[in-house]
Formats: C-alpha cells, structure tokens, sequence
C-alpha cells in the first residue's frame, strides 16, 4: 500500500512541476498570455492563457489540466469527455459562484 501511495505521490509531484514549467514556458515566450483571459471548459473558471491546453473541443486552464494528466496518468479516466463529465458538479457550481456575485455587483 505504501508503494502505491508514493509512487501516486512522485507522479503528482512530477506532474504538478511539468504543468507549471509549461504555464512559465507559455509566459516567457508570450508575456501578454499570462493576461489574456478565458472561461475554462472544465472548471468554468476566468483564467489565463498561460499554461492552458486545447483537448479536442475543450481549452482547460493549467489548473485543469493537472487535474486531466493526474486523472489519465492514475487510471481515473479514459479521455477528455470522461473528465469533463466528472467536472460537471464543479463546473456547475463555480457557474452558479460567478451568477451570485455578477448580481450582488448589480444590486449594489
């Protein structure tokens, strides 16, 4: 049991350095990524080009795509839709943050 768990624990830690030197990599070689935005597929979250990927019809931001890898690499899921499938309670909820706070702005 405890090699499982620190084989799993090596593959998050080698996963987690390989996404962000990807996010540092998109950033230097385009300053302005790290400042344009969009709303991630799987999360539904704003955030920054930097770092994100493109999978099929769905652009996952670099928190995201961590969540894919480890999933993918650690057998939770199959492929893309099957991660997006798993995402849809968060997504729904971050969606759901993001119409709360647009109206408290409004009514304020």
């Amino acid at each position: 049991m405890n090699k499982i768990n620190n084989e799993s624990e090596q593959i998050i830690s080698d996963m987690q350095a390989v996404v962000l030197q990807m996010k540092l990599d998109d950033i230097e070689e385009n300053p302005d990524s790290e400042f344009e935005m969009f709303d991630c597929s799987a999360c539904a979250k704003t955030a920054c080009l930097a770092g994100s990927i493109q999978y099929s019809k769905y652009r996952l931001c670099n928190d995201c795509v961590l969540m894919y890898e480890l999933a993918l690499k650690l057998g939770k899921v199959k492929n893309i839709e099957d991660f997006m499938k798993n995402m849809e309670e968060k997504r729904l909820e971050n969606m759901c943050d993001f119409i709360k706070q647009d109206k408290l702005k409004e009514d304020n």
